[in-house]
């Protein structure tokens, strides 16, 4: 009886400082950073990643387009336009739409309604219903 042992180990590690029986350091030894209650020792790659200048961009707002949304316009507005050439500018000439500031507008023609007259298209998105409609009245698409 005299000579047993336990299975487990004889003494687990002690949890330092939270009241009990340390008394005074807690086990901490005395003063300085480490000895401190709540120390946080900075790492000292996050002060040379501080000094790295940030990469200015979109913010929060990166996941938005940068790109123009095109001006929708319908197969018969171009009913009030004379036969001929239609680009941007004749279509800016003319109001069917209207020139953003500091940005080239970008057109696209949709195909609701129909065409009496014959277009020839340049440098202008077309939708293939739209496409259909203005080579059955005689135009192109360039």
């Amino acid at each position: 009886m005299h000579t047993l042992k336990r299975k487990s180990a004889l003494k687990t590690s002690a949890r330092v400082g939270r009241g009990g029986k340390r008394g005074k350091t807690a086990g901490r030894g005395t003063k300085g950073q480490n000895a401190r209650s709540g120390r946080k020792k900075r790492p000292e790659e996050r002060d040379m990643i501080k000094k790295i200048p940030k990469m200015r961009g979109r913010g929060k707002n990166s996941n938005t387009t940068i790109q123009t949304k095109a001006f929708a316009i319908p197969v018969m507005a171009l009913e009030t336009l004379s036969k001929g050439e239609v680009n941007v500018r004749t279509l800016i000439a003319n109001k069917i739409i209207q020139l953003p500031k500091r940005q080239r507008p970008v057109v696209k023609i949709l195909g609701t309604g129909k065409l009496s007259k014959a277009f020839t298209l340049k440098g202008i998105e077309v939708s293939a219903t739209a496409k259909k409609a203005i080579e059955d009245a005689g135009g192109a698409v360039k």
